[in-house]
């Protein structure tokens, strides 16, 4: 019977964290589930995922809490005034969910741009925070506190945010007006929200979701309540959540086995009460107020055309608002497009850094 209760609450929390969440709390071991899904050569099995690095560095949030980052790229002591790109990523991740652009725009010379990368709170390697400071407005003075210490006075900004990420550069674009136009330069917005996500139907038929809906907050809650022994059963769903994350975080039925355990993994790391934390907060997310500082640069929208999390509609909503932005539609692809099609976004941060280079617009002058 024990272990019965134990089976029942590892998939559990993998079906109520990824139904919740987004890719939420799909749970479990890596193990042979990759082999399981395709036997086929894996382009990806040989990449270094969780494995590059930059230089660590400690930057306490205004409420003391220390949040893990790490810079790549040329120092700027030296007199110069690089191009920095500030990453955020989404929620249950951590910073190496930017794997494929951290690779592709790293080592780039003197000429190439400043790579920074964090995890937000109680998240990846930064610090355990505050029930109540689970809150977008919080992790958009984190990433605040995260510029003012990474990014030289007079240095120019690109603000790159997926899903939850997204929420907070608007959240940073609401209460610091100021910076946009002025050090932040250029934004990318990729599988995100600026609110009504109370309404969206995880892919099943609204009369399901209707029913559904309620029920998560209340489910995770009563997790987040049994963290501990949630997560110590957590494995015992992992062929599970393996084909849960597959089906809800990715929507190309040929991505990468290694992929979707690279993201399983990620998730599997986040603790199901912090999981229950922030769930109300992105549900209640309101970023319209942000919008108006967005709309003074240009803006990237990336969206996902089977994304069962933060539909495209809510991508395109984003982008009809601002007077400059590029929307980008993939139609075969789910909620994490750094991931399942990385090009599309590196590509898209590229043309934004081509846009507000200070060379460029120097020569432009």
């Amino acid at each position: 019977m024990v272990s019965r209760n134990k089976r029942r609450i590892g998939i559990a929390g993998a079906v109520a964290g990824v139904g919740a969440a987004g890719v939420g709390a799909a749970v479990g071991l890596r193990r042979l589930a990759v082999g399981r899904v395709r036997l086929r050569q894996d382009p990806d099995a040989d990449e270094p995922f969780g494995e590059l690095r930059g230089t660590p560095m400690t930057v306490l949030a205004d409420d003391g809490l220390p949040l893990h980052v790490e810079v790549d790229g040329p120092d700027p002591s030296d007199g110069a005034v690089p191009l920095t790109i500030v990453f955020s990523h989404g929620y249950t991740l951590n910073q190496d969910s930017w794997h494929y652009q951290r690779r592709d725009l790293r080592g780039q010379g003197p000429d190439g741009p400043r790579l920074v990368f964090w995890d937000q709170r109680s998240h990846g390697r930064s610090g355990r925070g505050r029930p109540d400071h689970a809150t977008v407005r919080q992790t958009g003075e984190d990433l605040y506190a995260v510029l003012r210490a990474t990014v030289p006075p007079g240095s120019p900004v690109v603000l790159a945010g997926h899903s939850m990420g997204g929420m907070t550069i608007m959240a940073l674009a609401e209460r610091h007006p100021e910076l946009f136009g002025d050090q932040v330069v250029a934004v990318a917005l990729v599988n995100t929200s600026c609110g009504d996500l109370a309404e969206m139907t995880l892919g099943l038929p609204m009369a399901l979701a209707k029913l559904v809906r309620p029920l998560a907050p209340g489910a995770l809650r009563g997790l987040g309540r049994r963290a501990d022994l949630v997560d110590r059963a957590r494995g015992l769903g992992a062929d599970v959540a393996f084909m849960v994350t597959k089906r809800m975080a990715f929507a190309d039925k040929h991505v990468s086995p290694t992929v979707v355990a690279f993201l399983e993994e990620m998730i599997r790391s986040t603790p199901i009460d912090v999981i229950a934390e922030f769930y109300p907060a992105l549900i209640a997310h309101d970023g319209l107020d942000g919008l108006e500082a967005l709309g003074r640069v240009p803006v990237l929208v990336a969206a996902g055309g089977q994304d069962r999390l933060t539909p495209a509609a809510h991508g395109r909503r984003i982008a009809e608002a601002l007077p400059d932005a590029e929307f980008v539609e993939v139609d075969g692809a789910g909620h994490v497009l750094p991931l399942e099609y990385p090009g599309v976004v590196t590509g898209g941060l590229r043309r934004l850094i081509d846009r507000v280079r200070p060379e460029r617009q120097e020569r432009s002058a």
